[in-house]
């Protein structure tokens, strides 16, 4: 995956969550915003770091990197049930 696609994704990931927390009237909703973001970044790395001990890993693609972006830790954890269903 190049460069400019993930900062794509992350600045898109930014500005919907800023969004969506703005219309929910967060205090911060920039700093949640970003937060919620780099959560799941890094369940994703920590999937992935831990694979050889787990046997379980998250192939990183746009649309891996995206739902992790977008849904956080919830949104690794549901990469994990789909990995382990299908």
């Amino acid at each position: 995956m190049s460069m400019p696609v993930m900062f794509g994704i992350i600045s898109a990931a930014c500005v919907v969550f800023t969004i969506i927390n703005a219309i929910d009237k967060f205090e911060h909703p920039l700093k949640k915003s970003i937060f919620g973001i780099l959560s799941g970044f890094a369940g994703l790395a920590a999937v992935n770091i831990l694979s050889p001990w787990t046997g379980v890993s998250i192939v990183v693609s746009v649309m891996s990197v995206l739902a992790a972006a977008l849904g956080g830790i919830p949104g690794v954890t549901l990469l994990l049930a789909i990995n382990a269903f299908f």
